[in-house]
Formats: structure tokens, C-alpha cells, sequence
């Protein structure tokens, strides 16, 4: 796994909760920030013009995925995550933007738009809607801290 200033992992408990990519990663070739042993892997790739991926199919694994990560790619806008840990206490947040990734491991996570945000979502299917989350308590506002912002 990979570790810079782009990237970053937010844990508590000895458990990771979430890898951000920021935008600003510049890496030549193929740079995977997951361990083998996540259920979703995440890599990031730079190719030069002219480059070839030899063709390929991919093989009919069966995988036993027990608790759903999810990708956010953020197209446009802002928004704050509110990260908490397993036990559904609130950890901390990061303030994400056009251009950055973000791959939610364990815990609970909560968001807010600072600004009107598309982005898109990656999870492993099939949804299940009644069964698929557990809300849990909103962390009040006077709680919340931002990376470098202390209250």
C-alpha cells in the first residue's frame, strides 16, 4: 500500500475506517492503496499514449463479502464525512472535493454538502434496501473536526 501526501488513512481502534486519494496524485504506472485482503480494491493508474492493456476476461471468482465498502469518486462541489468507528462514535471528519476519492473500509460515515456535489458511488451488489444500513446518531455540529482545524 501506498502512503503520501495524496493519500491518506484515517483509523481508530486499529481498524482502517477510510483511504482518501486526493486529487493531486501524479504516480506513472499502477498504484494499488488496498491491502489483499479488502473486499473492493482500489488502485490508481497513469498510462502514456500508446500504451497497451493486453486484452483480457476475467475469471468467475466466488468470494465470500461479508460488510460492504464503498467508493465516492467527487466529480464537482465539497462535502464533509464524518467518519466513526465501530462502535458508532464519532472519530472525525475530512472536507473532500472535485477530484478526490475517498474508500469507506469499516465504521459509519455520515456526509454533508458544502457545496452541490455530483459524484459517484462503487459498492458491491446486489442492494439490499431495507437490509443494506443501520443509521446511527448524527455527531453534533460544536463536535466536528476537520483535519488541521481544531475546536
Amino acid at each position: 500500500m501506498l502512503e503520501m501526501d495524496f493519500v491518506e488513512t484515517i483509523s481508530a481502534g486499529g481498524n482502517t475506517l477510510a483511504l482518501i486519494i486526493r486529487s493531486s496524485i501524479n504516480i506513472p504506472g499502477i498504484s494499488f492503496f488496498t491491502p489483499g485482503n479488502f473486499s473492493q480494491q482500489l488502485a490508481y493508474m497513469q498510462h502514456p499514449s500508446g500504451k497497451k492493456i493486453i486484452p483480457h476476461v476475467h475469471n468467475i471468482v466466488h468470494r465470500d463479502v461479508a460488510q460492504t465498502l464503498e467508493v465516492l469518486f467527487v466529480r464537482k462541489g465539497r462535502l464533509r464525512v464524518d467518519l466513526y468507528d465501530d462502535t458508532h462514535r464519532y472519530v472525525e471528519s475530512r472536507v473532500l472535493g472535485a477530484g478526490d476519492v475517498i474508500l469507506l473500509v469499516s465504521g459509519g460515515h455520515g456526509f454533508e454538502m458544502l457545496e452541490a456535489v455530483e459524484m459517484f458511488e462503487v459498492k458491491q451488489g446486489p442492494h439490499v434496501r431495507d437490509g443494506d444500513k443501520t443509521q446511527i446518531p448524527d455527531v453534533p455540529a460544536h463536535q466536528i473536526q476537520t483535519a488541521g482545524e481544531k475546536k
